[in-house]
């Protein structure tokens, strides 16, 4: 038999799920009322929350409204990242070196003064308290390997070394050399010079790139934590210059090439607690290229964020 003819409709079975649910919870409200009615008032909350069905009670009139909110947004907690960043941490702390060289054969590199001792160690020893190493490190970078108590650290910046020598000692890239009769060289050279000076010294700057493993613990809110690095650093020379202070000359700055090697290679490391660290390096190697075997170190703080 044929249905008769009219408007007709189709309930979905989303829709009558949804709404067997709130007529369900309608009956629970009523029935908690009723058994309610003579017992003390109890103050009641104005918002259920079921799932997404939140059953709100209004205080004038004493209503229930029944709102269905199908919109669902999950708030996952912001993964923490594993990369840290340190811009612009300074190292303030002082510049030396070990002295190993044979003074016996180091050929036409050291001019001697007649009349006067030849060159040796106690020529090139430096004002130790004079002889000082700063350095701009543009950023400092930390990958936490272990739960940030084990780190990879790396960073970029400029190395800044000056050593103050106590000897009236001079430095030239080539030409005539002192007290020879007019020889001339077209190497470089060391010579005791003929005048006093109230400031010699010899800067070496480098751009630098070190790479260090990092630990450190106590990582509680509100605490320091104490950290300990070392690894290694490679640097690279592009800047040389003899700085002096006379009267007779007043001041010069005398910029060359003085045979120190181009790359410098060192161990480093650093400890301390907080944004205040006392940090080393020692270069195993001679920070000359050919003559000289003079291996720099330097120690001090670094202050960083």
């Amino acid at each position: 038999m044929k249905s008769p003819p009219g408007n007709h409709f189709t309930i979905k079975p989303t829709t009558m799920k949804r709404l067997t649910t709130v007529l369900a919870l309608a009956v629970v409200c009523s029935g908690a009322k009723a058994q309610t009615g003579d017992s003390t008032d109890v103050k009641k909350p104005d918002t259920i929350r079921i799932g997404n069905i939140v059953i709100i009670k209004k205080k004038g009139d004493g209503k229930k409204s029944i709102d269905i909110n199908n919109d669902y947004t999950s708030h996952s907690p912001k993964k923490k990242s594993r990369v840290k960043t340190n811009w612009g941490v300074i190292d303030l702390g002082f510049a030396n070196y070990t002295d190993k060289t044979d003074y016996t054969a180091v050929g036409n590199y050291l001019v001697n003064r007649p009349g006067y001792p030849a060159i040796n160690g106690n020529d090139l020893k430096l004002r130790t308290g004079k002889s000082v190493n700063v350095n701009i490190w543009f950023f400092m970078q930390q990958l936490s390997l272990i739960k940030e108590n084990v780190n990879l650290k790396w960073g970029l910046g400029l190395e800044l070394n000056n050593y103050r020598y106590r000897s009236d000692i001079s430095y030239k890239e080539d030409g005539p050399i002192p007290y020879s009769n007019g020889q001339f060289s077209n190497a470089p050279f060391i010579f005791r010079d003929s005048i006093g000076f109230s400031k010699n010294k010899l800067a070496a700057d480098y751009l630098t790139v070190p790479v260090m493993l990092n630990f450190a613990t106590n990582h509680k809110p509100g605490k320091k934590p104490f950290i300990i690095s070392f690894g290694v650093s490679a640097g690279y020379l592009y800047s040389q210059r003899n700085k002096q202070k006379s009267e007779a000359r007043g001041k010069e700055k005398n910029k060359g090439d003085y045979d120190l090697e181009k790359f410098k290679f060192s161990y480093i490391g650093e400890i301390g607690l907080g944004p205040v660290k006392f940090y080393a390096s020692y270069a195993p190697k001679s920070m000359y290229e050919n003559a000289m075997d003079i291996r720099p170190y330097t120690f001090g703080l670094r202050f960083s964020n």
